[in-house]
């Protein structure tokens, strides 16, 4: 690929909206250190506001913005059976056709690979109606073999793993 290929490259969407962020939440460290302190082998309990701080810094892989930044994920749009040991997350792409979503869902899903107990399953979804290839994409987010498989490769890897160190993955 050229110089001139790479400068040119067009940007799915050139001028997203971009929000203010939320206050992080510092009672979770808080509290998850008060629940260690009491008892050790404590189940410390899991709430949307906990995931959504896992995932609120992973970075937009066109732009130098937070998935948060960006509204693309949101605490209301998680929820957590804790119980059930069920996670689900929804993210809204900046644009009905981005051809990032699965890469945005794939940061998602790693961050919450890495973070959370192995307890949990976690389904990872698109909102509905939010894309023009919805099923498809969370067809492919949720199964567990096409999951390992983009893991296997080291330069989609790469790609998530620039999105969760906060930076653009292209």
């Amino acid at each position: 690929m050229g110089e001139d290929a790479e400068m040119t490259h067009e940007f799915i969407n050139p001028e997203p909206v971009v929000y203010a962020p939320s206050a992080p939440r510092l009672d979770l460290a808080r509290r998850a250190r008060d629940a260690t302190e009491r008892d050790e082998s404590a189940r410390d309990d899991i709430d949307a506001a906990e995931v959504f701080e896992h995932v609120r810094d992973i970075n937009d892989p066109e732009h130098p913005y937070s998935l948060e930044r960006l509204n693309v994920v949101s605490e209301d749009a998680i929820v957590v059976d804790d119980a059930g040991c069920r996670i689900r997350v929804e993210f809204t792409p900046t644009v009905p056709h981005c051809s990032m979503a699965t890469l945005i869902g794939l940061s998602i899903r790693v961050k919450l690979l890495r973070t959370l107990p192995r307890r949990f399953k976690v389904d990872v979804l698109i909102a509905p109606g939010t894309h023009a290839s919805e099923k498809a994409v969370n067809k492919q987010l949720n199964d567990k073999e096409r999951v390992a498989a983009a893991l296997e490769n080291p330069g989609l890897l790469e790609k998530v793993d620039l999105c969760l160190n906060g930076k653009t993955a292209i």
